[in-house]
C-alpha cells in the first residue's frame, strides 16, 4: 500500500532536520502541540 504524503509536512520536517532537531524533539514537540489543543477546544 502506497501512502500519499502531504509536501507541506515533508517541508517543514526537513526545515527542521535541517535546523539540527532531531526526530524525537519534533516528535516531542508535535505531541505538545496536540495535548495543548486538546486542552483548549476539550
Amino acid at each position: 500500500m502506497k501512502v500519499a504524503l502531504d509536501p507541506e509536512w515533508v517541508e517543514l520536517i526537513t526545515l527542521a532536520k535541517h535546523m539540527g532537531l532531531t526526530l524525537e524533539e519534533i516528535r516531542e514537540f508535535l505531541l505538545k502541540e496536540q495535548i495543548r489543543t486538546e486542552k483548549n477546544t476539550g
